[in-house]
Order: structure tokens, then C-alpha cells, then sequence
């Protein structure tokens, strides 16, 4: 007899199996399926979290390295600028950088250049000008001035390490204030036997 003679004539009349498999694979595919669906869209959120917190971190990472790059820079500008007006003989350095450290800036190809009204110039020809223009920053080229006293004979023979008398003040310690009577003691002598 023939097979679909068979499936006609027996119990499972028109029931056509192949589609019925079919059908249960897919059924049961699909049901695995939508069982490990949830913990793939779970993973795949925390992946995502992930990432999400590594790129913040890493433009976070990217802003303090340029903030350090820039503070560095920085440091490095100003020390230049001290460094070289320093060199010149400038005597009130804080005074002068505050001057000048607006008119310094940093050219694309890491130099340092002064900006002035017939354009940008080198830095040590900047602060060169800078302080031949203003010589009060400079030490005074005649020591003294009205009141001062010339260092006699008896206070050039005083020993270095002796007692600072410029360091008087009310309120000092015993021992130090008892330090201060021997040397004032000690100078009056000699300036008597000097004499």
C-alpha cells in the first residue's frame, strides 16, 4: 500500500505531520526564546551602562589633562618671565611679573614672545625694555640716601654671626633680649676703645 493511501484511509486522516513538527519547533524555539530574551536585554543594558560610565570617565580623564597641561604651561610661562627678569637685575620681581605677565603670552610653536604696539618681539628683548624703561625696579645704584650713615671702622671689625640688633622688638624673649644687651654692651666697648 501506498504511504499516503495510508495517512487518507487510517485514524490521522488529513493531518499533515511535517507541518505539525514544524510548528512545535517553532513554538518551542520561540518560548526559549522569549525565556533568555530578558537576561540578553539585561546584559546588554549593563554593557551599555558600561560603556556610558567609561566614555564619562574618560572626558573627564581628557578635561584634567588638558586643565594640567594648561596649568603647567602656566608655571612654566611665569618662572621663564621671574627667571629673566632676575637675570636683568630686577630688584622687586613680584612687582614687575605682575606688570608684564599680560603682555607675555605663548606663540603656537611653544615660544615665548612680548606683545608691544609694533607687534611681538622676543621676550628677553621685551623685559629688556620693560626695565630700562622703568629703573625703579631695579637696586638703587648709590647705597644709602638722606639719614643714612656710612659703616665706620668699629662696625666693619664686628664678627659676622653676632647677634642681629635690627631684630629688637617689645615682646621678645628673655634669652634673646639678654643676647641683644651683651652685643649692644659688646659694640659700645669697642667703639670706646676705638676711640
Amino acid at each position: 500500500m501506498d504511504e499516503n493511501k495510508q495517512d487518507q484511509t487510517g485514524p490521522n486522516k488529513g493531518i499533515d505531520f511535517r507541518n505539525l513538527i514544524q510548528e512545535a519547533v517553532r513554538e518551542f524555539v520561540n518560548l526559549e526564546q522569549s525565556k533568555s530574551e530578558p537576561a540578553y536585554k539585561a546584559e546588554l543594558e549593563d554593557e551599555r551602562r558600561r560603556r556610558e560610565n567609561l566614555e564619562r570617565r574618560m572626558n573627564e580623564l581628557v578635561e584634567e589633562n588638558r586643565k594640567s597641561r594648561l596649568l603647567a604651561e602656566e608655571a612654566e610661562r611665569s618662572s621663564s618671565i621671574r627667571a629673566e627678569l632676575q637675570r636683568l637685575g630686577v630688584q622687586k620681581v613680584d612687582l614687575a611679573f605682575r606688570a608684564v605677565k599680560d603682555d607675555i603670552l605663548r606663540t603656537e610653536d611653544g615660544r615665548l614672545v612680548g606683545r608691544t604696539r609694533d607687534g611681538e618681539v622676543s621676550v628677553k628683548d621685551y623685559l629688556t625694555h620693560f626695565v630700562n624703561e622703568n629703573p625703579e625696579l631695579l637696586p638703587a645704584r648709590i647705597p644709602g640716601g638722606s639719614g643714612a650713615t656710612t659703616s665706620s671702622k668699629a662696625s666693619s671689625s664686628i664678627p659676622a654671626g653676632s647677634f642681629d640688633i635690627d631684630k629688637i622688638r617689645p615682646g621678645m624673649p628673655k634669652e634673646e633680649l639678654e643676647r641683644a644687651r651683651q652685643e649692644i654692651s659688646r659694640i659700645a666697648q669697642q667703639l670706646n676703645s676705638s676711640r
